[in-house]
Order: structure tokens, then C-alpha cells, then sequence
């Protein structure tokens, strides 16, 4: 556990990594270098080696590394070899905008459905079926879900934690706005929207002084 998450760092890289990858081989190129991929993102090459043999990416001396061979191996490294079956706690604003969310196919993401505690919200019908929070620990157990994601109001995000643990849910990717910390198995992802847009604004607004 303390293994993983001492590479946290290394795994946000090697999504970064996939996305550069991705653009250069619908640009017509099959290989690549650490300094071409470190360029792109801002890093030293030596770190983009670094990553790489962390997890085995091996390329030539003074040959670069074939895009189809790192490609796969990161596929690997981040499930896409099979498909991601994913829940959704919270059929709010945030939660909605997830279900409806096209890019997490090409990903070979699927969000196999939401919970939420309001019975209006409800729709065993629709393409991501929203199913009664009552009924998560069932549907987690036969459908071996292993990740959810939580876009809940703050009231309500400890509570609904406590859900998923007790459901044995393995991973959570955390929207509300109160910071969850991660435990024996379980592995948290906190995302906080206004924290990101304050910072955002701070260097901005700092860049014209």
C-alpha cells in the first residue's frame, strides 16, 4: 500500500505520458524520446526515464522507445485492457455531468450506474441506471465493483464513505468538498474543484504584477 501510494506522483505522469503518445501516433510517428515527451510536459528527460523503469518501460540506447510497445505497457499499468466498471455516489450537478461523460469510453471506462437517496432521481431504465442508495452494497457485491466515484454534499460525505467501505469498495475518486484520507485498503482521490479554480485565479492574477 505505502508502495503505491510513494508512486502517485509517477502514475498522474504516466496518464500524462499516454495522452502525449496517443497525439503523436495519430501524427503518423511510431517512436519516441524522453526528451520529446519531456518537452511537451515541462519535466527533465531523466525524470520520464525514471517513471518509465519504475514500472519495467524499457526502451534503445540512443534508439528511443517504439510508441505501440509503451502504449501497451501503460495499458496495463492502468487497467485499460479491460474494461473499468465504475459507480457513481451522487446524482447531482457533478454526478449527471459523470454518467453523460463520453470520453471515459474511448478509456474503456464504464459507469455501470449511480446511487443517490432522493427517490425522484430514480431511473432503472436509463443508460446509467440511478438506483436507491440502499441498494449499493448489493449491486457492488454482483457486479464486483471496485471504484466510485463520490459527488455528494459535504453533510453527507462521511456518511456515504462509511457505504462504501463497508461495501468494500477499493478505490474512491472524492468531489465533495471535504478532504477524505485514505485508509487499509482504500485508496482516495481528492478533487476539489474550488481549491483548483483559487489557484488558478491566484497565478493568474499574480502574473500581471
Amino acid at each position: 500500500m505505502h508502495d503505491l501510494i510513494n508512486h502517485k506522483d509517477t502514475i498522474f505522469r504516466i496518464s500524462s505520458y499516454k495522452n502525449i503518445l496517443y497525439r503523436l501516433k495519430m501524427m503518423g510517428l511510431n517512436k519516441i524520446f524522453s526528451d520529446n515527451i519531456a518537452d511537451t510536459l515541462g519535466i527533465s528527460a531523466s525524470l520520464v526515464r525514471k517513471d518509465f523503469s519504475v514500472f519495467g518501460i524499457t526502451g534503445q540506447q540512443k534508439g528511443g522507445y517504439q510508441i505501440d510497445t509503451v502504449l501497451n505497457k501503460i495499458h496495463q499499468i492502468l487497467g485499460k485492457n479491460e474494461t473499468q466498471n465504475i459507480i457513481i455516489i451522487g446524482a447531482g450537478r457533478i454526478g449527471e455531468a459523470l454518467m453523460h461523460y463520453s470520453g471515459f469510453e474511448k478509456e474503456n471506462i464504464k459507469i455501470s450506474a449511480a446511487f443517490d437517496s432522493n427517490p425522484e432521481k430514480y431511473n432503472k431504465s436509463s443508460p446509467v441506471p440511478v438506483l436507491p442508495i440502499a441498494d449499493l452494497a448489493y449491486y457492488v457485491n454482483e457486479k464486483n465493483i471496485k471504484i466510485a466515484i463520490l459527488a455528494v454534499p459535504e453533510i453527507a460525505a462521511q456518511e456515504t464513505l462509511e457505504l462504501l467501505k463497508n461495501a468494500k469498495i477499493e478505490g474512491i475518486l472524492n468531489f465533495s468538498s471535504i478532504k477524505l484520507k485514505s485508509m487499509e485498503n482504500l485508496v482516495i482521490n481528492n478533487v476539489n474543484i474550488e481549491h483548483e479554480l483559487e489557484n488558478l485565479i491566484y497565478y493568474v492574477n499574480n502574473l500581471k504584477k
